[in-house]
């Protein structure tokens, strides 16, 4: 039975379970379930700290784990990264008081506040820096003000609550995160079960991202048609009981559906229409 952890609460955890669900996975009822076993698909999941999901998978005790990136390489744990989700998108920056820093290689004796102890350290020791690390577990923001520190690193979204506490963000992003499905390092990808549960989420991936067009054609605008709709490895074309008429069928990306059918409908197509794809295998 594959052991898989879920994160248990967080921005993580919402999307975390939907994107299981639709990949066919039975998930908890009620947020106070710690374990459940889905024997149809022969596995158990484990809802888990998001922080701490990479410790356990790295540790062998469970085979598999969803957690984010930045929690994945802060963690320091002997685990890797196999497959990212697309969702819980965030990017890792600098900030300090205006002027004050410019890029990273200004931080040479500097003390630096963040709760990613971890993602920090091993930034500042990639680029060669001298600095201190001080470890807090959120509000970061306030450490400057407070004078624990003359920089901070920390998630920014919209950089509000940064503005709102008289900081500004520098240099290039430390990092960019994301949610990942992680694995020990060193254990068996290519093992069936866990190949299965990769295969399953990616269609998810490409489900959420394709839509699938049909749509009618004359034979003589049917090369251009196909520019249009190249499909993954080619379009489905049948002929229609009208003589020189032909359905395609195509994958398309789903943020490009709207303009493809403009073009096709400038070349003459008609009856085009798009369906939503709920899962497939490539």
């Amino acid at each position: 039975m594959l052991r898989i952890a879920v994160p248990n609460k967080g921005s993580l955890s919402g999307p975390a379970a939907e994107m299981l669900h639709e990949a066919g996975y039975q998930q908890r009822r009620e947020s106070k379930e710690l374990r459940i076993v889905d024997p149809v698909n022969d596995v158990e999941f484990f809802y888990l700290r998001p922080r701490d999901i990479a410790i356990y998978v790295s540790s062998g005790q469970l085979d598999i784990g969803i957690t984010g990136r930045d929690l994945l390489i802060d963690s320091g744990a002997n685990a890797e990264e196999i497959l990212p989700l697309g969702f819980a998108r965030s990017t890792f920056r600098f900030a300090s008081k205006p002027g004050a820093a410019n890029g990273v290689e200004d931080l040479n004796g500097k003390t630096v506040a963040t709760s990613y102890e971890g993602i920090v350290a091993k930034h500042l020791a990639d680029n060669g820096i001298d600095a201190s690390v001080v470890h807090l577990d959120g509000a970061v923001e306030t450490a400057i003000e407070l004078g624990v520190a003359e920089v901070i690193a920390d998630v920014v979204e919209t950089g509000t609550s940064l503005r709102n506490a008289g900081l500004e963000v520098f240099g290039e992003p430390i990092m960019k995160s994301e949610a990942v499905v992680v694995r020990r390092t060193g254990a068996d990808v290519e093992e069936p079960k866990v190949q299965q549960f990769l295969r399953r989420l990616q269609g998810v991936l490409v489900a959420r991202t394709y839509v699938m067009m049909d749509y009618d054609c004359r034979v003589e605008q049917l090369e251009k048609a196909v520019a249009l709709t190249p499909g993954l490895e080619s379009p489905t074309v049948s002929p229609l009981h009208n003589e020189g008429w032909v359905a395609v069928r195509a994958m398309v990306p789903s943020k490009e559906a709207q303009r493809i059918m403009d073009d096709l409908y400038d070349l003459g197509a008609r009856a085009i229409l798009t369906t939503a794809i709920h899962a497939c295998r490539l």
